[in-house]
């Protein structure tokens, strides 16, 4: 991984929060680079920062100070998101109206894109992740790993060279958990895409090229 290039690279990220008097300092000048194709877990404990700093990363929230780049480039807004990285988060976020394969195609969507070549890439996409004869059941219908599948494949949907994942098994079950986790692994080492993975679990965190940890604010390996 030495010699491909950093789709990611985060320095001196820090984030602040008013607590009524007081400045809880949540990230203390984190540094975080993600080669092409990497796969990194971060693990820590609850409010040690992982949840601020996926959302950093991901553009969903702006640093005090520091600076963040995706693929070399400093813009991190909106309109590049969607095409730049995939994110799947414990809760699932589908659209409880919509069959699995509008979900994943919802993606698309988002970024603008349409037509029979991304519809038959959301089908392929559930049939990756074994929910081909699902593609039609509306979320309500699907167990839990299942929403998360559906999850992952969305996230997939845009070739994103980056995909954040922030706790994806919180809401299953250890076996399931351990199911999804493998798919996901498996999948980015297959597209070539680049892995962020937060999780308290010790065992999906091993499965990683690299793992760090998050202690009050700050990273380390």
């Amino acid at each position: 991984m030495e010699n491909a290039q950093p789709v990611l690279q985060a320095v001196g990220l820090q984030k602040s929060f008013l607590s009524g008097e007081r400045t809880l300092e949540v990230l203390r000048g984190v540094d975080l680079s993600v080669a092409a194709g990497e796969s990194v877990s971060i693990r820590g404990e609850s409010g040690s920062g992982k949840s601020t700093l996926l959302h950093l990363l991901a553009g969903l929230d702006s640093c005090d100070g520091g600076t963040l780049r995706w693929a070399g480039s400093t813009k991190t807004d909106a309109s590049r998101r969607s095409a730049f990285l995939g994110m799947v988060f414990q809760s699932f976020y589908l659209i409880p109206e919509l069959t699995a394969l509008d979900n994943v195609l919802m993606a698309a969507r988002m970024a603008g894109k349409s037509g029979g070549a991304q519809r038959s890439r959301a089908a392929e996409l559930l049939q990756r992740v074994g929910l081909a004869e699902r593609a039609r059941h509306v979320p309500a219908n699907l167990s839990g790993g299942e929403r998360q599948r559906v999850a992952v494949a969305r996230a997939l949907m845009n070739r994103p060279k980056l995909l954040l994942a922030d706790e994806p098994t919180g809401n299953l079950d250890e076996k399931t958990g351990d199911t999804v986790i493998e798919l996901l692994l498996d999948l980015c080492r297959e597209t070539g895409t680049a892995l962020v993975l937060v999780t308290h679990n010790a065992v999906h965190a091993e499965k990683t090229d690299r793992q760090l940890s998050m202690h009050d604010g700050v990273l380390s390996a």
